[in-house]
């Protein structure tokens, strides 16, 4: 049997240890709450934010819980910046004084976002030298954050190729003005990357980059091919396309061999007037001869007045004879054509030596996708180059000997016409 008297007293305890509990745990929570509830943030973007050159750009910043800053004083700078303020508030009112002469006219903040904690910067008419890293502080709550700003400037690429004298096709990507520095692929029709040669990079005073690059294909299964420019800091990538003809690869008509045979032919004709020139100083000398004893014999008859009619000069008759042949003419078309012969040898030769320097220049620099089979057929690209300079070498030699006996018979023959007619 259990004494009721004896059960009041615990009955009193356990209502106070619940009492405190309670209020202890109240207590907690307030304190907690005043916590979370007391402390701000400045919150700005994870990500750089990406600006074209020209354009207006927001950089966000704000602070977390929200809280009405717009008679708080707020600012933006750039550290490593000399003023490095680039857009101040206190007592809300903008402060210029401070501010970094090339932001000057160019920056603003909401009112109404302030009300609500929204500390954005707008920046407007992006330069190149605005890239970089913002901090956006207030000073009364000792809360900062950053924002980076990548700016860019594209430009749209250009495409174009040449050929060489192997069949092979040279082709060329250019793309002018760009910022940050481009990179520049080949693809094929299929999409897959293509070998080419290191990129060419010039930057400009202004800051913009002009990139070239050039691909050299000797043969390919696929007539489209594809420049990509790509810019991967600030994600932004341009394409231009090239679709040649069916037979763009082939080996061009023009070679060493149609040349060969064209001077053979030239080299020929040039014989046949070397023979009739010789034959006719043979005949000028025989000329003299007879002239001589015409002259004896014009002496011994001078009292009869007379002459006898077989005499007749035989340069006359080689004067006709060469009259009739039209030897002259021939000589004529001959130093035209042997000209332009040159022209083109000429032409043809300094293809060969830039095709060899470009060679030369892959061959040295290797890029570093190339593969080991590219290199050997560069290798055996290398050796037809120099043979088929060799070649135009020798062909340029003959021609200009030709051209200059030639030259010589023109001035031989007018020389013998005028001392005939005199």
């Amino acid at each position: 049997m259990i004494d009721l008297k004896d059960d009041l007293p615990f009955k009193t305890q356990l209502s106070d240890l619940s009492a405190l509990a309670v209020l202890h745990t109240t207590v907690l929570l307030l304190l907690l709450t005043h916590s979370c509830g007391g402390q701000h943030h400045v919150i700005g973007p994870l990500q750089p934010i990406v600006a074209m050159a020209g354009d207006d750009v927001i950089l966000p910043c704000h602070v977390e819980p929200a809280k009405d800053v717009e008679s708080i004083a707020v600012e933006w700078a750039r550290p490593e910046l000399k003023p490095r303020f680039v857009h101040v508030r206190r007592d809300g009112v903008e402060l210029l004084i401070d501010q970094n002469p090339s932001y000057l006219g160019r920056t603003l903040m909401s009112i109404n976002k302030l009300k609500c904690g929204d500390i954005s910067l707008k920046l407007s008419k992006v330069k190149l030298s605005d890239e970089g890293t913002y901090r956006c502080y207030i000073p009364e709550l000792h809360r900062d954050s950053t924002v980076q700003l990548l700016v860019g400037v594209v430009s749209s690429p250009s495409i174009g190729l040449t050929k060489d004298m192997s069949g092979a096709v040279v082709f060329e990507c250019e793309s002018k003005g760009s910022y940050p520095e481009p990179e520049v692929f080949w693809l094929d029709g299929e999409g897959n990357i293509l070998s080419a040669g290191p990129t060419e990079t010039v930057k400009g005073p202004d800051g913009l980059y002009t990139v070239n690059s050039s691909m050299t294909v000797e043969e390919s299964h696929s007539n489209s091919f594809t420049c990509r420019v790509q810019q991967n800091n600030i994600n932004h990538t341009r394409h231009i396309h090239i679709h040649v003809a069916d037979n763009v690869f082939m080996v061009p008509s023009w070679d060493p061999v149609r040349v060969s045979i064209t001077l053979g032919v030239y080299l020929i004709g040039c014989l046949v007037v070397v023979f009739l020139v010789w034959k006719c100083r043979c005949n000028q000398t025989k000329v003299q001869h007879e002239n001589d004893i015409k002259l004896k014999e014009r002496d011994k008859m001078i009292t009869s007045h007379t002459i006898r009619p077989e005499h007749q000069s035989l340069c006359e008759e080689t004067i006709n004879t060469d009259r009739e042949g039209h030897i002259m003419d021939k000589l004529m078309a001959q130093k035209k054509d042997l000209k332009k012969q040159r022209e083109t040898i000429i032409s043809l030769l300094q293809d060969v030596k830039t095709q060899i320097e470009e060679n030369r220049r892959k061959l040295d620099n290797p890029s570093s996708w190339d593969r080991e089979k590219k290199q050997k057929k560069r290798e055996r690209a290398k050796n037809v180059l120099e043979k088929r300079k060799t070649e135009h070498e020798e062909l340029l030699q003959i021609t200009e000997r030709l051209l200059e006996t030639t030259e010589d018979m023109i001035i031989t023959m007018i020389a013998m016409e005028a001392k005939q007619q005199n």
